[in-house]
């Protein structure tokens, strides 16, 4: 259709006095209460309709926006204008779309002419604009009927830069003001009205003003920067490729821009790809590591998908504040600082593996999200699932040695700990409120998908399943897939109905697998392996027993070292032993591929962990696994756990020694009695004291990780004093307290756990110091590190500085929020700082990121005890205003404390079975 020019600023920003178009609701005017429903359901045909809560009514749909911004990051507020393109499927009256606290001046529908009428001229029908819900839904009314077919929106409009890092936000760093898009997940309508849903997927033409001088990121090419006077420029970009509005990048301020060599053409990519990374002024150097990964990731990305990098440059940005660790937004990756930049050659070991996972799982989102979108946020796991998995797959290709694999492992079995609570959530479920997609953006999603995934491609091979995966990226390319598309290309490419069988069933119903194993010898023709499959539950769950079942792709090792694979599909399922004899120890998930729990009978424990020592690294960490779930359950002797946790302390790889130390700090702090204290403490030691000695000098990466988590651990955990003092020296040299500042004293792997030493130890004038030095020092890692240091204080007297800090100018979001958390995690002085939480909730709830406010009643996760519960409850029934989408948050909080009060007397007899 044709375009009309965009509407004139000026005359647009006149109407803003005289406009209610931009107003808040309030409940006695636009928003509908839970008390109305009854009257909403009889509600005659001539009332007006109610706004959705969730996803917008179908017959709408974006094809194009043309956006055109005046945005200066030293102002207060931006203003521009848009036209949206947009076709509809029948004549109506009125439309629903998003925009949240945004000031609209004018709203206009421009419906073509019909050139068989010989009537060429576009009608323009005002229209009138009411934000009617608190989550950004919009209804348009028309002042006339507008036809079926293709016609355009003109909005003019201004809107506040967000301080909370959410929508269009600015932040101040080093004296200099940025702006940046946080888009994710319904975002983007606090800075553009239009329609923000992942489904509604359109084109992009963007304009930019922008102070002179300044540099402005989009999600395409800059095709022109023109002079705009004032000192102004205007930049405009590129048209993009269809995506959603969760994925705009828009981006102004002085960054350093680094320019990179083209990304080669290859097989898959005909054209080469501009590389360029941007961070805050000063920091541009820092983004070499990053940069140089890059090049050989995005191959391999390319080569196992056998598709080419869909967008027309790869832009790597270093955000001054970010709500998240990274946002997937096309062709222009916006990470939040201290994920990426390395000051130095080479980071810290565990820097640099936070560094090149969080970039996979980015890159392999501009095929998995952004190329295909999930059409709505029930199916999030179409991308963040296979971002996921994508990102161990490749990091293996690039380093076989890394320990990818492991890492990806245990990142999938910790999903199983929230998947064992009644209150978890299904991979996909219904999502029908704005409030509560952010739930959705969980372990559940993320690493039981992982999980889920892994084991597909494991059990029927990569050679079956990969290229199916490509030819679903290819049949969905710039549109939308949702699970039912999925399965019927992967189970069209494979002929496996099984494939697609497993799938459902792990990603439609919620819960972990538990296998309870039985060897039957008595049988005349062969030993059996008796198979019982029911949903796992920890004691005092209050899961139903509902017999469940899954369609699980099994595989099982037994002592004739033959790895028998089965599929289970019955609720009791019986497997011939190979070989006929009985075996003498069975491994019920061979490679450790499986997502799920197995358990055993005493006897068959006991012969199983006589040959941990030959397991495979992915096994051991199953068995670990499977153990601590079974303890839980009250199925596992205390002495066998304990065995277990003394073989993984021997295992020459980190994740397999790391795995049991989550429980051992949870009974640590909730089940050892006072009397047991030195003796749990000397056990700990015993365990990790020598093998931390001999990791010390090591120049092997994974063996500097494991160092610095177990120094660490000693010093919190064991209160091991010469690990204590180690960690307080080296902390006290890095802030240069007492002495001059030595930058090089401490790596950034053990800032936290040496901050945290010295904050308890070293008392009052080094957390004056401190303080002093983290508005110094220009560490973004450092700065997040400091805060939860300062937030496990001991010392009732620093509370006051401690809570002030929390509040103030001088702390970041994110980082306020990781201060209080471990505030509450502290047990010396946990009452004390829920007292403070309670008495300045609201205060709180403002200084923290907006997308995290509804994870609050975390903040009580490591209560223990039923007056703290009852607490916690009553604080968020009275504030539920404050943090809307609290709700799964809370019943998981809660069920969680419950479970940690039912394991209390299994939990007493673990740690004073210690000698």
């Amino acid at each position: 259709m044709r375009h009309t020019a965009l509407i004139p600023l000026l005359a647009g920003l006149l109407l803003l006095g005289g406009c209610d178009g931009g107003k808040k609701p309030t409940p006695e005017t636009d928003q509908p209460t839970a008390e109305d429903s009854k009257q909403q359901e009889s509600a005659t045909s001539n009332q007006e309709e109610q706004p959705p809560a969730g996803k917008l009514p179908e017959g709408v749909r974006p094809k194009a926006y043309r956006l055109d911004l005046i945005l200066d990051p030293r102002e207060d507020r931006f203003h521009g204008q848009v036209e949206i393109d947009i076709e509809l499927d029948k004549p109506n009256g009125h439309i629903w779309m998003h925009g949240n606290n945004i000031d609209v001046a004018e709203i206009n529908a421009l419906v073509p002419g019909d050139d068989s009428k010989q009537k060429t001229e576009d009608t323009v029908i005002p229209a009138h604009y009411r934000q009617m819900l608190d989550s950004g839904v919009v209804r348009v009314d028309f002042s006339d009927e507008v036809p079926a077919g293709e016609i355009t929106l003109q909005i003019n409009y201004s809107a506040p830069f967000d301080k909370n890092l959410a929508g269009l936000f600015k932040v101040e760093e080093r004296g200099n003001a940025y702006a940046l898009a946080k888009s994710e997940s319904i975002q983007a309508r606090r800075f553009l009205p239009g329609f923000d849903e992942p489904g509604l997927k359109a084109t992009y033409d963007i304009s930019l003003t922008i102070p002179k001088g300044d540099v402005a990121i989009g999600n395409a090419p800059e095709i022109s920067r023109e002079d705009a006077g004032d000192g102004m420029d205007k930049v405009t970009f590129a048209q993009t490729r269809p995506m959603p509005t969760y994925l705009l990048s828009l981006a102004v301020g002085p960054f350093d821009v680094v320019e990179r060599p083209a990304i080669p053409a290859n097989e898959y990519r005909k054209h080469e790809l501009p590389l360029r990374g941007f961070a805050r002024k000063g920091r541009g150097k820092d983004l070499a590591y990053i940069l140089d990964v890059t090049p050989q990731m995005l191959r391999i990305f390319e080569e196992q998908l056998q598709r080419p990098y869909p967008f027309k440059k790869l832009d790597i940005v270093a955000a001054p504040q970010w709500p998240s660790g990274a946002t997937e937004l096309s062709a222009a990756i916006t990470y939040r600082e201290q994920r990426i930049l390395v000051d130095g050659d080479e980071p810290a070991p565990g820097l640099r593996l936070a560094l090149l996972g969080v970039h996979a799982h980015e890159i392999a989102h501009m095929w998995f999200g952004n190329l295909v979108t999930p059409p709505w946020w029930d199916d999030l796991w179409l991308k963040e699932g296979f971002a996921t998995w994508g990102t161990p797959l490749v990091l293996t290709l690039m380093e076989p040695d890394g320990g990818h694999d492991l890492n990806a492992s245990v990142r999938a079995i910790s999903a199983m700990k929230l998947d064992s609570l009644a209150s978890t959530r299904a991979i996909r479920e219904p999502i029908e409120d704005n409030h509560n997609i952010r739930n959705a953006y969980d372990s559940i999603t993320y690493a039981k998908s992982l999980g889920v995934i892994h084991m597909v491609d494991e059990f029927f091979g990569a050679d079956t399943f990969r290229p199916a995966l490509g030819r679903y990226i290819e049949t969905f390319a710039d549109g939308v897939a949702d699970s039912p598309d999925f399965y019927k290309v992967i189970g069209e490419e494979t002929n496996s109905p099984q494939l697609t069988d497993t799938f459902q069933s792990f990603v439609e119903q919620k819960g972990v697998p538990l296998l309870q194993m039985t060897v039957d010898c008595n049988t005349k023709d062969a030993a059996k392996v008796l198979v019982k499959q029911q949903r796992y539950k920890p004691l005092g769950s209050p899961i139903a027993d509902s017999g469940q079942q899954w369609s699980i792709p099994f595989c099982m090792r037994s002592s004739s070292s033959v790895t028998q694979c089965e599929f289970l599909t019955d609720t009791e399922q019986a497997i011939d032993v190979s070989g006929g004899q009985c075996p003498s120890w069975v491994l019920p998930n061979a490679n450790g591929s499986g997502y799920y729990r197995f358990s055993m009978d005493e006897k068959q424990w006991q012969a199983l962990l006589g040959q941990f020592a030959k397991l495979e690294p992915t096994e051991k960490l199953s068995v670990i696994d499977s153990a601590f779930a079974a303890f839980e359950a009250g199925q596992l002797k205390p002495e066998t756990l304990l065995e277990v946790v003394r073989l993984s302390a021997k295992s020459d790889k980190r994740q397999v020694v790391e795995a049991p130390l989550g429980y051992l700090t949870k009974y640590a702090d909730h089940y050892v009695e006072p009397k047991q204290q030195e003796n749990w403490q000397t056990f700990l030691a015993d365990l990790y004291g020598a093998k931390v000695k001999a990791l010390e000098n090591s120049s092997d990466n994974e063996n500097k990780l494991l160092y610095s988590e177990l120094l660490g651990f000693l010093a919190l955990d064991a209160k091991d004093k010469d690990a204590r003092a180690l960690l307080q020296q080296q902390a006290e040299k890095f802030v240069g307290f007492e002495q001059p500042r030595d930058p090089k004293a401490l790596n950034s792997d053990l800032y936290q756990s040496a901050l945290t030493v010295a904050v308890q130890d070293s008392g009052k004038p080094f957390v004056k110091q401190l303080i002093q030095v983290r508005s110094e020092l220009d560490d973004p890692l450092f700065d997040s590190a400091s805060a939860n240091a300062l937030g496990r204080v001991t010392d009732p007297a620093l509370l006051d500085t401690v809570h002030q800090l929390a509040l103030s100018d001088n702390m970041g979001a994110r980082e306020a929020f990781g201060l209080v958390s471990n505030a509450l995690a502290e047990p010396e002085l946990q009452a004390k700082n829920w007292d403070w939480l309670r008495d300045n909730f609201s205060k709180v709830v403002e200084k923290i990121p907006e997308q995290w406010r509804r994870n609050t009643p975390r903040f009580a996760a490591h209560f223990c005890d039923a007056d703290s519960l009852k607490q916690a409850k009553l604080l968020f029934s009275q504030q539920k205003k404050l943090v809307p989408g609290y709700e799964r948050a809370m019943s998981q909080t809660e069920e969680s404390i419950n479970l940690c009060l039912a394991l209390k007397e299994k939990g007493h007899s673990l740690t004073s079975s210690v000698k």
